[in-house]
């Protein structure tokens, strides 16, 4: 029903940036603690990015300025929330070092967000994407500690969404640049996307 799938999108955007403006007002109208703020802090600011990414195929009228401000607003964010804490804090606890993953997703879905407005990979879409990669391949050694790091818990689930968005960039990358290389990392991300969200349901069901 594309009624209800319009309905249900207008109903999720409104949702989202309401949550988005509440979050970062709340950040803003108190002192926040370097040493609380993790990775999941971004999301609320984040889903701003998914905002777009449905829009052409519900027939709505064009919203070009909607999709302009998830895109702008999830990025600016989401780059810049994190990394003071990382750097200069304490290392988070072992059971949060999972949610580390959750810091490739704004490149990642912002690279999908950003062609998806503009209706091409240019040099800044090219920029989101590898930096994509160079996240993933600065994160992946979490994935290694996953099992080891604490006992099994919701927070594993964090590494499900960085890594299945990273695949999605790849996969719509090598269709509009195909080659041996960009198929490799595609298929590779898929992949390893697929075990991994595989192997959490099965331990979620253990």
């Amino acid at each position: 029903s594309l009624l209800l799938a319009q309905v249900m999108w207008v109903a999720g955007a409104v949702g989202v940036v309401a949550f988005a403006w509440l979050m970062v007002s709340r950040w803003m109208s108190d002192r926040q603690i370097v040493s609380h703020a993790t990775p999941a802090w971004i999301v609320p600011v984040v889903g701003l990015l998914d905002v777009p990414l449905a829009l052409p195929s519900l027939g709505l009228p064009p919203m070009h300025g909607v999709m302009v401000l998830g895109l702008a607003v999830g990025l600016f964010f989401a780059v810049t929330l994190i990394f003071s804490r990382l750097l200069f804090e304490p290392p988070m606890p072992d059971a949060l070092q999972p949610t580390l993953l959750i810091l490739v997703a704004p490149f990642a879905v912002g690279f999908s967000t950003y062609v998806v407005t503009t209706g091409q990979i240019d040099l800044f879409a090219q920029s989101l994407y590898v930096l994509t990669l160079f996240m993933f391949a600065l994160l992946l050694g979490r994935l290694r500690n996953l099992v080891v790091c604490c006992p099994f818990r919701i927070s594993w689930w964090a590494v499900s969404f960085p890594l299945a968005a990273s695949a999605i960039a790849a996969l719509r990358f090598a269709a509009a640049e195909p080659g041996q290389i960009t198929d490799v990392i595609a298929l590779a991300l898929l992949a390893l996307a697929t075990l991994t969200i595989v192997g959490l349901l099965i331990r979620t069901l253990v």
